[in-house]
């Protein structure tokens, strides 16, 4: 496992020609689509007018803001009403729904989009107002169905583990999905997904049941042969926030976890055309598997080092996969110094420290949640943890701010 994800994180770092196609190319000024952006929003007072002020600051000329709020959630229900009446061009739409989730409300949002592409943001974006422009420009050169922008957590300084997740988001968008892209199988990510309206119709929405409905959705299209462009550039990515609190976190990628063991049991990917893109869509979407199982043989690992006798050859050859695990580390360093660097951020050697003393217990953390998926997806608990923000990424301490738009 070690040695798969170094390969796939370091994908987009192999070539200079590979890492600048992963890039935005320059808008030619022409704008020939329309935006309807989708903006999900459950107890996000806190965030969510601020959101959508970044939103309408963009530069394009064409786009509807539709802002979906529940029936039982007159907090933020006020907030997107106050907008409304702010700017004709941001829409409420009321989820009626008993038992609410993400992909409930976005269906409901769908017969509404009046768009040519259906964009999709959390609550608590930070969107570059350049974004829907290189977006219609890409579309537009590349014929693709699907765009996926970048996303990057910025608050590395809030605590141990938010580092770690912000680094996973610079791997992930920076690299890992580019190559998903050009194997023609990409689970997509949760926000700064564009899909052809049509397409997106035609695909029936996104899946009311699953806990992974950006994932399912790209399983899907993927399947069928869908184009999709994945596009990172430091200055376009979309900016949020880590989960506030470690039980928080655990939730949420629980909840992820199981989305993907939910898309691996409803076997769209088996619809896939050749046998690499298929061996890895069952890798990818069996990835919480494996996790929960390394996570269940961590105290075994350990009786084994401490209490087993064993010839010193054999000894040797345990100690193999720690070699994987260091070049890892060597390399999320450099990771770490790329990413400082990309975002104006001041990383500092505490925050080096902090990265390698923390790895072990993050492996630990997300383990934990493996099992935690695991063990929910076979007792049928699909309900929906959602995840509280605060907005810790809007005046992050320690940020420059000669690259961040205003």
């Amino acid at each position: 496992m070690a040695a798969f994800t170094l390969w796939w994180q370091m994908h987009a770092w192999r070539t200079p020609e590979v890492l600048a196609s992963t890039r935005f190319s320059s808008p030619d000024g022409g704008e020939h689509l329309s935006f309807s952006l989708l903006l999900p929003a459950r107890h996000e007072q806190a965030v969510l007018d601020h959101t959508v002020r970044r939103l309408l600051e963009s530069s394009h000329t064409d786009f509807e803001i539709i802002v979906i709020v529940g029936h039982d959630d007159p907090e933020t229900a006020a907030v997107a009403e106050a907008a409304a009446g702010r700017d004709p061009r941001v829409r409420v739409v009321v989820d009626t729904h008993e038992k609410k989730n993400k992909p409930k409300a976005m269906n409901t949002a769908l017969p509404h989009c009046r768009g040519d592409v259906v964009g999709v943001f959390d609550a608590e974006d930070q969107v570059h107002p350049e974004l829907l422009a290189h977006v219609d420009h890409a579309f537009r050169s590349t014929g693709a169905d699907v765009v996926q922008g970048g996303v990057q957590l910025i608050n590395f300084h809030s605590s141990w583990y938010s580092l770690r997740n912000c680094l996973e988001y610079f791997f992930w968008f920076r690299s890992r999905l580019h190559l998903h892209a050009q194997k023609g199988f990409i689970p997509l990510g949760g926000n700064t997904v564009f899909v052809r309206t049509a397409v997106l119709r035609e695909a029936g929405g996104w899946d009311p049941d699953c806990l992974a409905e950006d994932c399912d959705l790209g399983v899907r299209l993927s399947s069928v042969g869908r184009k999709v462009v994945v596009a990172y550039d430091s200055d376009m990515v979309t900016r949020e926030e880590t989960p506030g609190s470690l039980v928080s976190l655990l939730k949420q990628r629980t909840r992820w976890n199981q989305g993907f063991l939910q898309v691996y049991r409803k076997k769209d990917w088996k619809q896939l055309p050749t046998f690499g893109q298929r061996m890895l869509a069952r890798y990818t979407l069996m990835t919480p598997f494996l996790q929960a199982f390394t996570g269940l043989i961590i105290p075994l690992n350990v009786a084994i080092a401490l209490f087993l006798d064993v010839p010193v050859s054999i000894a040797f050859i345990t100690f193999l996969p720690a070699v994987t695990a260091l070049v890892t580390f060597v390399f999320e360093v450099v990771g770490l110094h790329d990413f400082g660097k990309q975002y104006g951020l001041r990383v500092r050697f505490v925050h080096y420290l902090k990265l390698i003393v923390g790895g072990p217990f993050y492996q630990v953390l997300l383990a934990g949640a493996a099992v935690r998926a695991v063990w929910r997806e076979q007792r049928g608990r699909t309900d929906w943890e959602l995840t509280a923000h605060v907005g810790a990424h809007i005046d992050a301490p320690g940020v420059t701010r000669e690259d961040v738009p205003a």
